[in-house]
């Protein structure tokens, strides 16, 4: 199912993560995003397959929407030597058993840095399936605008110019005008 925004376009994608046993004591287990699900129904934790102490959780279909405001993007992410998508993931509080949420999937490179910035996220890079790399192609091709690089150009400088009022006022020496105030000792003017 497609959903369609003006100026935007989204389908919905399936995230899997894989729980493993820890390897230290500290840890009890290890979480990790390891496959995306492009067109998943709806899901919430259900379990896809257990083996060995490893187990692979449908954690959540979430909207991946592309904007045409963020084309440079996404064609910076698919001329990648492996195109990728991010999964947001945040820590969750409300089960004892699942310590994540994912609360976003997205192309855009830049728009995983904004999380991968703040420790309050956890961003895992997924292999792009080849069907959503043609999604996104075909989506770029059809709205990136190329911006002409334009050159600001300075104002010329004018020397001759005379500078009144430089300086603080209440400095009343001549020689450092740019001088900051300072606290005055007994005996300066």
């Amino acid at each position: 199912m497609s959903f369609v925004f003006p100026k935007a376009q989204s389908i919905p994608v399936g995230i899997v993560l894989r729980r493993a046993p820890g390897v230290t004591r500290w840890a009890r287990h290890v979480w990790r995003a390891v496959a995306l699900l492009p067109g998943a129904g709806p899901a919430e934790w259900k379990v896809l397959r257990e083996v060995e102490g490893i187990t692979e959780f449908h954690a959540a279909t979430l909207p991946l929407t592309l904007f045409v405001s963020d084309t440079e993007a996404y064609l910076h992410e698919l001329q990648a030597r492996e195109p990728s998508l991010y999964a947001v993931l945040r820590p969750d509080d409300s089960r004892a058993d699942i310590p994540w949420k994912a609360v976003l999937l997205t192309a855009s490179p830049y728009e995983a840095q904004d999380y991968c910035d703040s420790d309050e996220a956890l961003v895992e890079k997924l292999t792009m399936p080849e069907g959503m790399r043609a999604w996104i192609g075909d989506f770029v091709q059809r709205h990136h605008e190329e911006e002409n690089f334009v050159k600001r150009r300075r104002d010329r400088l004018r020397v001759d110019r005379v500078e009144d009022g430089i300086g603080d006022p209440r400095i009343a020496q001549e020689s450092d005008v740019y001088r900051a105030p300072g606290r005055r000792k007994a005996g300066q003017p």
